[in-house]
This record gives C-alpha cells, sequence and structure tokens, in this order.
C-alpha cells in the first residue's frame, strides 16, 4: 500500500517492516565470525515481531542463494551495510558521551537496542521517538526479555509528523543542554521538506556543543524514476515468493531532495561526510563495486 498523509504502521508492516527488516541484517551480522557488532537483542526482537520471511533469515532458514543476486538488493551484501551503519551510530555516541554529552536522542527508533546493550556514561538520558504502536511492542518484549537498559531510557510516542518537539520537552528533552541526535535509516522515507524541516528543528533544540549524526540519501532527480522502481519491483517479486509482500517503492520517497549536510551546514553546524564504501573500508568489509553505487548513502556528523 503507497504511503499517505497520517499513515500509520507497525513492526510487520509498511514504513514499520523496514526497522524489523534491519533488525534481521543486524542479527544475520552478529552471527558471523569476527563480527563488527554485537547486537544479541537484534534476533529475539525479529523473532517476537514474527514475520515469517525475517525470522527465517535470522534462523539460517532462508539463505543468500535462495533470494537472487541481484547486486542491489543482495542479502548478505545488505547485512555488510548494516552492520557499517550500526557501528558508525554506536561509535557516534560513544565519542559524544566522551566529549561529555548526557543527552541523546534517538530518532524513529524502531528496534534500536542502544539503550540496552551500549555501555553508556553514567548520568546520561537517552530519549527514544517512535509511533506508539513501535514504542510499545519494543518496550513490551524487552520486558518479557528480562532486558534493563544501561542508562535512563525516556519513550516519546509521537509520529515525526505530528508536534514531535511538544512531546519530547514533555518527556524531560532540554533543548538548552548539548545533545547527541542520531537519524539512521529514516531521511528516505520522509518528504524531502519534511527532511528539510527536520533538520531545522533538531538545530532550534541544539544548545551549544550538541551534535549530529545522519544516514543521508543521495537526491534521485538525475536518475530514471522508472528504473528504480522497477529494480525495487524484482526484488519485491523473489522475497513474495518466500512469503514476504512489500513494495519498497511505495515506502520511499524518490527525485531532488536537498543534500543533508549542505542543509546542516547552512543552519550553522561543522559538517563532515563518508562515503558508505569509505566506512565499509575502514571496518574491513567488502566495498561496492562502483557501476552499482547509485543511489548509495553517505554518513555524516555534525557540531554545533
Amino acid at each position: 500500500m503507497a504511503r499517505t498523509d497520517g499513515d500509520t504502521w507497525d513492526l510487520a508492516s509498511s514504513v514499520g517492516a523496514t526497522a524489523t527488516m534491519v533488525a534481521a541484517a543486524r542479527a544475520m551480522a552478529s552471527a558471523r565470525p569476527d563480527p563488527v557488532i554485537n547486537d544479541p537483542f537484534a534476533a529475539p526482537l525479529v523473532r517476537a515481531v514474527g514475520v515469517d520471511f525475517f525470522t527465517k533469515l535470522v534462523d539460517g532458514e532462508i539463505t543468500e542463494a535462495d533470494l537472487g543476486d541481484d547486486p542491489q538488493m543482495n542479502i548478505a551484501r545488505f547485512a555488510n551495510a548494516m552492520a557499517a551503519r550500526t557501528r558508525f551510530f554506536d561509535e557516534f555516541f560513544e565519542h559524544a558521551g566522551a566529549a561529555g554529552i548526557r543527552q541523546a536522542v534517538i530518532l524513529a527508533a524502531g528496534l534500536d537496542a542502544r539503550a540496552y546493550r551500549l555501555d553508556w556514561p553514567a548520568g546520561t538520558v537517552v530519549f527514544e521517538i517512535d509511533q506508539p504502536e513501535v514504542i510499545e511492542f519494543k518496550s513490551q518484549t524487552m520486558a518479557d526479555l528480562g532486558a534493563q537498559p544501561t542508562t535512563e531510557r525516556r519513550t516519546v510516542a509521537v509520529d515525526l509528523r505530528d508536534d514531535w518537539v511538544s512531546a519530547l520537552r514533555a518527556a524531560g528533552f532540554d533543548p538548552t543542554a548539548p545533545t547527541a541526535w542520531i537519524a539512521e535509516g529514516l531521511f528516505g522515507y520522509l518528504p524531502p521538506e519534511a527532511q528539510d524541516r527536520l533538520l531545522e528543528l533538531i538545530t532550534e533544540n541544539s544548545g551549544p556543543g550538541s551534535r549530529v549524526a545522519a544516514e543521508a540519501v543521495p537526491s534521485t532527480a538525475d536518475l530514471d524514476q522508472e528504473a528504480v522502481r522497477e529494480r525495487m519491483q524484482s526484488v519485491k517479486d523473489k522475497w513474495a515468493s518466500h512469503g514476504f509482500d512489500l513494495d519498497f517503492s511505495e515506502l520511499v520517497y524518490l527525485g531532488d531532495r536537498k543534500d543533508a549536510a549542505t542543509h546542516l551546514s547552512e543552519l550553522g553546524w561543522a559538517t563532515t561526510a563518508q562515503s558508505a564504501n569509505e566506512l565499509l573500508g575502514r571496518l574491513g568489509l567488502p566495498t561496492i563495486d562502483e557501476d552499482q553505487q547509485v543511489g548509495q548513502a553517505s554518513y555524516l556528523t555534525a557540531l554545533r
């Protein structure tokens, strides 16, 4: 089903299902020899959601060979990409904590378990923002698993299209304090103007010394939009044969969008960015061939 204004989801449908897909990739990456990440909660969270396709991925019942060799959606490469992305944001929070920041915000938190698995400095408060159903499911599942946060975790059950700033402040957020913000796997699911407004609201609510880390998606205005959607459709058809029927082309917003790093710089942040290949190479993971890099994300950090 295509996106509509005010649409909602749980972790088995629409945009929510992509959070479960990413958690499955983190589980696969964590299970490898000498993994670059260790997320012990990813697999049990995926199993709790109950989407058969992702459960079978986590349990090894569906393999890379079963899903075809499309280089854009190869499941092993996807797991590598999610491992690198996870490590990037883990290290961001580690560095922010070392710099004395004690307030963190995870936008569209999904099945992110950082409040439970990272070693946070004493006194840190982690705010998780997501839709009410998503927040409720994860909180209850983690409690059922006997998991305890490693710092103070405060949930903010609100849609980012609504007045999330007021909800965040009502949860005890201090807009004058230095804050570490992350937007992981979010921008592609926002219309371009919503991405711009999100970065502006972050800026308005960031005290001196604040930091931002984000996965930035490129503008696709110069690409053949129909070709991009056809590739997504081919992946949908392949995965549907294994019981998972989700049309990715209906979830994301293609077309022209402002470069996130440029926009943050214009808003007064000192911004740096690295490509997906730079991140993969630094972590010793296979990089992406140049002819397959269309639409690849970059990873940015910004300091105020």
